[in-house]
């Protein structure tokens, strides 16, 4: 489907000292540990999120009291058909509330891979969420410690009371980004890898084929380890920077419809940079008719 196509980020970042050191308002309690979440599990506050669009996932294993949430009831077809989208705030409160999420709650997402995880983590962290985070290495790394799991549907949760307001800060649009490149204002982050970079992949009959000019490349998947787990702040802030990140403007995050993206989007806020996602990414550039450039910049 196309929603796990195609993601760039934008990213805005507080001022420091020195570029390569990136910003000095770092959010570290947005990336979980394990351990950390397995000495949580008794917090009454908390909510444990498994994010999957499969049931039968979710019942053969999960955390211990985690509330399975589907991919595709938050982030939706949005009015222009595009898949990923962010739904209205009226729905984000239902489909949160459904799963027992509260303004006050301190919220742990998890999925299968980090991209569907950071799509909710975005979700939320956009309609205004205050305590929100991921958990690093998600099932795999909890598994592969021997920590406990759960099976079956499980019960359903006390409704939640959520009143999600949409920071609009946080989601770019592409006049935004039109107007903020002419003036320099904004790192420009395309997250897809080679062939859809560089367009070689033809666009695969979704949108025009190449980047918005002026973006860095920045492969989402190239910011996780192979044991699933985010690198190191360090190693983070070195990719970041590598893709003309600086101190002092917005980044801004797209791929194809805005899936991937909120990969780099989570890490740009992880560091502590003023994070921003074009939601509907190349494919809403696409339909805006807007030029596009193939090949290295």
């Amino acid at each position: 489907m196309r929603r796990f196509l195609i993601c760039v980020a934008v990213a805005v970042t507080a001022s420091v000292t020195s570029a390569s050191q990136g910003p000095n308002t770092a959010a570290p309690g947005l990336l979980v540990s394990t351990a950390d979440l397995a000495a949580s599990l008794k917090d009454p506050g908390l909510v444990i999120l498994h994010v999957t669009d499969r049931p039968s996932v979710y019942e053969e294993a999960h955390i211990p009291g985690a509330r399975m949430l589907r991919y595709a009831d938050f982030a939706i077809d949005g009015p222009d058909k595009l898949g990923s989208e962010l739904p209205p705030a009226a729905q984000a409160k239902q489909v949160f509330e459904a799963v027992g999420v509260s303004s006050t709650s301190r919220v742990v997402i998890y999925g299968a891979s980090p991209v569907a995880a950071a799509r909710a983590f975005f979700t939320l962290d956009a309609m205004g969420h205050p305590r929100v985070a991921l958990l690093d290495g998600g099932l795999r790394a909890w598994r592969a410690e021997n920590r406990p799991t759960e099976s079956g549907a499980g019960q359903a949760p006390p409704k939640g009371s959520f009143t999600p307001a949409l920071k609009v800060a946080r989601v770019a649009s592409a006049q935004q980004i039109q107007e903020q490149m002419k003036s320099g204002g904004i790192s420009l982050v395309d997250v897809r890898p080679d062939p859809e970079f560089l367009g070689t992949d033809g666009g695969m009959s979704m949108h025009a084929p190449g980047h918005i000019e002026g973006a860095a490349q920045l492969p989402w998947d190239t910011l996780v380890g192979s044991d699933g787990r985010f690198l190191p702040r360090d190693q983070l802030q070195a990719k970041l920077a590598a893709a003309h990140v600086v101190s002092g403007k917005p980044v801004v995050a797209y791929c194809m419809v805005g899936m991937r993206a909120s990969v780099v989007y989570f890490v740009s806020r992880y560091l502590g940079y003023d994070a921003r996602l074009y939601d509907g990414s190349i494919v809403d550039w696409t339909q805006k008719k807007l030029p596009v450039k193939t090949g290295r910049p």
